[in-house]
């Protein structure tokens, strides 16, 4: 079994580049020409190059990168009964999806991640394979409703399908778990972060596993005190992109979770020094926010838009920063 280590635990958020075996098995399931079970297996060898990469750069807590996923709601929305996928919708730039329309009640039928993070889990070298799970908020905020018609009630709806996923891989051997609700962020109000936190006390009570949530960029130093209420071990924040405008907020209203610790820019292709990371940390520990041993390093956001060699060497530098902040404060 892999030891992780005492402090800087290092890991990612969770997609990576997609590498072409998995584009075209996307292509082919949406054709029709292919199985659920055959989808997965031509996605395994894109799935073990995102979990080589992450193992070569030093990542001490892996994912499988996401490979099987169109879209992080998209996914999602194709496996749990009750939706429909509509048309391209803009999100922003040239970035666009196909927007799930929800046109009858939501119904959980078949686990949806565990194929690819057994898969992801058998190569890792016995590191941990993070688990990570598009949140309730999110589905219903990048959905069109046409069932429901009240957005609590569709929120928690989801919460519940998405509680029978993690029971099925906690059964599996899951530790970590991570719920991703970007749409969070887009729309910093106080009673938003509370229907989150209801929605996620619904699929987290009682789960044996480390439980996280990823939330990026916005405003959320303006939801930060409900955030901290959310029944979670981790909070994993983007810090880098935004000149770590969120350090003070964290000081002002005390951290008393695990921190994940963004310190390289997604948006850049621009790879961060070691020496910038490294400073990045001792800016957080002379705050006296939270120890070394709940500081988690990674990126502020999935990798998926970086190139390749770009992604492995963000990667890396947050490795080795790891290394010699370890050694530097008495942690090998």
């Amino acid at each position: 079994m892999y030891k992780l280590p005492k402090a800087f635990v290092t890991t990612v958020v969770g997609s990576y580049p997609k590498f072409p075996e998995a584009q075209e098995a996307i292509k082919a399931r949406k054709r029709g020409e292919i199985s659920e079970e055959e989808f997965h297996q031509r996605v395994r060898p894109a799935i073990e190059k995102a979990v080589v990469d992450q193992i070569e750069a030093g990542i001490d807590i892996v994912s499988d990168g996401e490979q099987s996923r169109e879209d992080m709601v998209v996914y999602f929305a194709e496996r749990i009964k009750g939706y429909t996928i509509g048309d391209w919708v803009r999100i922003f730039d040239n970035e666009y999806f196909r927007k799930p329309i929800v046109v009858d009640r939501l119904e959980f039928v078949a686990p949806m991640t565990i194929v690819d993070w057994e898969y992801a889990r058998s190569i890792a070298g016995g590191r941990p394979v993070k688990v990570t799970i598009t949140g309730p908020y999110t589905m219903a905020d990048w959905s069109f409703d046409r069932f429901y018609g009240d957005r609590r009630e569709l929120v928690l709806e989801l919460a519940k399908v998405l509680r029978k996923e993690i029971e099925e891989l906690v059964k599996r051997g899951a530790t970590v778990i991570q719920i991703d609700e970007p749409a969070l962020s887009t729309r910093p109000l106080p009673e938003e972060a509370e229907l989150a936190k209801e929605a996620l006390e619904i699929m987290l009570r009682g789960v044996e596993a480390k439980k996280i949530v990823h939330v990026c960029f916005g405003r959320v130093e303006k939801i930060l005190p409900q955030l901290l209420e959310f029944p979670v071990d981790q909070l994993d924040l983007e810090f880098k992109n935004s000149n770590f405008r969120l350090l003070p907020y964290l000081k002002e209203y005390g951290f008393d979770k695990e921190l994940g610790y963004g310190v390289v820019d997604v948006h850049t292709t621009r790879v961060e020094t070691v020496n910038e990371i490294i400073e990045a940390v001792e800016k957080l520990l002379r705050l006296d926010i939270v120890g070394p041993e709940k500081i988690y390093l990674d990126p502020d956001c999935g990798l998926k838009r970086l190139p390749r060699e770009i992604a492995k060497a963000k990667m890396r530098v947050i490795a080795e920063a790891a290394r010699i902040l370890r050694k530097r404060y008495g942690y090998e």
